[in-house]
């Protein structure tokens, strides 16, 4: 036989999640000179793109144009995409091992982190990963319903997903309608009642996770007033000295404009977005009808720690009259069929890339979010997806992959169709982004988007 890695012999790689940690790892792969591959990516939405496409906000367009690497990636020969397949359900890893050499898994962190709070499980207390999902039209999200009758909304955490939470709270119905949100959530958001929306960070302004460009944004919105309390903009001492020791120019340039803003007046905008640091949602109070009434929070102070300044809490209470509570504390991954995972981490555990039990697992590679934690940017995933397609190279060369049964590339699509009742293609993704952006064209929008499978069928004449 010849050697794998050769255009008589490339080696088959099958790829779980058409997210960017998925593509960056294709392109990586479809671009070595020495080693020729051919990719299989495969996903649970008939759709690409993961957190590209349900993640982003639909106030941030620029950053989706990531979309056109990805495209350029999928317009190589040896690429091709299977949508609307699930692991663990339509495939697992001993028949992706049957038809494949490799297998890289990049699923993400699918679930959020809970607050674990008196209270949490009261209506109008929401995950802030699902609002996200909802209003980018993700398929599993459409049935959710959130209450935005009620005049004041705590988000809890500082992140970047936080920050798009505050900021579609705070939109005017008019920009959202310039955006590619979904058609229910721009309905439903303009019969919002919220004018105050506060967001809840539990260390200070040096630890923010935000960016200084996303708190400007934030100082910028035409429908709401920043308010920033003077005090709480003020470093303590501890955040002063570890600023001087490990702070850097962007962290510098956040806290200085978080000053700035914090010594700001109103204008009198129809809304409030108020942040609020070194505060913590201790118990979320019943209304008396089953809904959140208020909330208690906990004043904190940061003290050093052998990773930092760690947050402690203070005697300190207050009352905050917010009805609705969406929570932006962390994502986990989820346990993959066939494969260890490490519940503390909430990641499949790897060396560089390569799957590791006890002993490292021989054909099995893991990239972006399920390998390192939910960290980073879009763009990290690549270099993170280099990290492992280098000791994928490395396992063709030596041969150390898993030996298919099936070698006809056809195989692995008789066997979906036997198993998957809509099975979507790359071709069927190129005519539902066509129908997406020319509904949008009509509405003066960048696209109007399907968000079920089965009204993606109907476009298809399926």
């Amino acid at each position: 036989m010849k050697p794998l890695g050769t255009s008589d012999n490339p080696a088959r790689i099958a790829i779980i999640g058409a997210g960017p940690a998925g593509f960056y790892a294709a392109g990586h792969l479809l671009k070595q000179k020495d080693t020729v591959v051919t990719i299989d990516v495969f996903d649970k939405l008939p759709v690409p793109y993961g957190l590209v496409r349900s993640g982003v906000a639909p106030d941030h367009q620029k950053i989706k144009n990531v979309t056109r690497v990805y495209e350029k990636i999928a317009s190589h020969q040896g690429f091709r995409f299977y949508g609307n397949v699930e692991y663990g359900k339509h495939i697992n890893l001993d028949d992706l091992s049957k038809h494949y050499h490799q297998v890289y898994f990049s699923t993400g962190a699918q679930v959020d982190r809970h607050l674990n709070i008196p209270g949490e499980d009261l209506k109008r207390s929401y995950s802030a990963t699902d609002f996200v999902a909802w209003y980018n039209g993700h398929p599993d999200y459409t049935g959710l319903q959130f209450d935005l009758s009620k005049h004041c909304v705590a988000v809890v955490g500082v992140g970047n997903v936080a920050v798009d939470v505050c900021r579609i709270l705070c939109r005017t119905i008019d920009e959202l309608r310039q955006t590619d949100i979904a058609d229910y959530a721009l309905d439903a958001l303009s019969e919002s009642q919220v004018k105050e929306v506060y967001m809840l960070g539990r260390r200070g302004p040096a630890q923010a996770a935000f960016t200084h460009p996303e708190a400007k944004e934030l100082g910028e919105l035409s429908g709401a007033d920043l308010f920033i309390s003077e005090a709480e903009a003020q470093l303590d001492s501890h955040s002063e000295q570890w600023m001087n020791t490990h702070g850097d120019r962007l962290t510098a340039k956040k806290v200085e404009l978080i000053q700035t803003l914090a010594q700001r007046s109103s204008s009198q905008k129809s809304r409030r977005l108020i942040i609020r640091f070194l505060t913590s949602p201790e118990i979320l109070h019943d209304d008396g009808s089953g809904g959140i009434g208020s909330v208690t929070l906990r004043k904190n102070k940061l003290l050093p720690h052998e990773k930092g300044l760690r947050p402690k809490a203070t005697d300190i209470t207050e009352e905050l009259p917010a009805q609705v509570v969406f929570r932006s504390v962390g994502y986990r991954g989820v346990p993959l069929s066939g494969l260890p995972f490490r519940d503390d981490w909430a990641v499949i555990p790897s060396d560089h890339g390569r799957v590791k039990g006890r002993e490292v697992i021989v054909g099995v590679y893991v990239g972006g979010w399920i390998k390192r934690g939910p960290s980073g940017v879009i763009g990290t995933n690549k270099p993170d997806a280099l990290e492992t397609v280098k000791c994928m190279v490395e396992d063709i060369v030596a041969e150390r992959c898993f030996t298919p049964q099936f070698t006809d590339p056809h195989s692995v699509e008789r066997m979906l169709l036997d198993r998957c009742k809509n099975l979507f293609s790359w071709k069927d993704w190129t005519e539902i982004d066509r129908l997406e952006t020319t509904r949008g064209l009509d509405q003066g929008r960048p696209r109007v988007k399907f968000t079920s499978t089965e009204s993606m069928l109907r476009a298809l004449g399926r």
